[in-house]
């Protein structure tokens, strides 16, 4: 998992390709104007989802994970808590779906970090990581968030 502002992103680690057109996405002047839905950026290879909700308090938060699919999720507006964990410290409540790319589980309680995240930042969870997007961060809140889903081997 890696955790940035977007605007430092290529000061730090290169990107792979796919890494680097999310990105180039997340930097369109537009993006606060984009409505919800998704965006082909190349095909089924690279593509975001815009979305709006609002946050809840993180309770006994669902984890989830991906197989084939690098998620690059940025907060475009709002604060949001992600939970984090390595994958291993998992408990799989749902088994994996291969059509969706996304299975659901639990972490125990103190085996977790809290990922708070603020307008204008990422982070990039691998398939290595298990996350529970969309948790308060403080209060719970209005969030535009933006995923890019950036497919492993590209």
């Amino acid at each position: 998992m890696t955790a940035a502002d977007l605007k430092d992103t290529d000061k730090q680690a290169a990107p792979a390709p796919g890494i680097a057109k999310a990105l180039a996405f997340l930097r369109r002047e537009d993006i606060l104007s984009l409505p919800d839905g998704k965006y082909e950026i190349d095909g089924e290879r690279v593509f975001a989802l815009v979305q709006r909700y609002a946050t809840a308090a993180a309770g006994a938060p669902k984890f989830e994970a991906h197989r084939k699919y690098i998620d690059v999720q940025f907060i475009a507006a709002g604060a949001e808590t992600i939970g984090w964990a390595p994958l291993d410290r998992m408990k799989v409540t749902e088994a994996y779906d291969a059509g969706k790319d996304l299975c659901f589980g639990s972490v125990a309680a103190g085996e977790w970090s809290p990922v708070v995240l603020r307008a204008g930042q990422l982070a990039i969870l691998y398939p290595e990581d298990a996350h529970a997007p969309k948790l308060a961060a403080g209060v719970p809140g209005a969030v535009m968030k933006v995923v890019v889903k950036v497919a492993v081997f590209v």
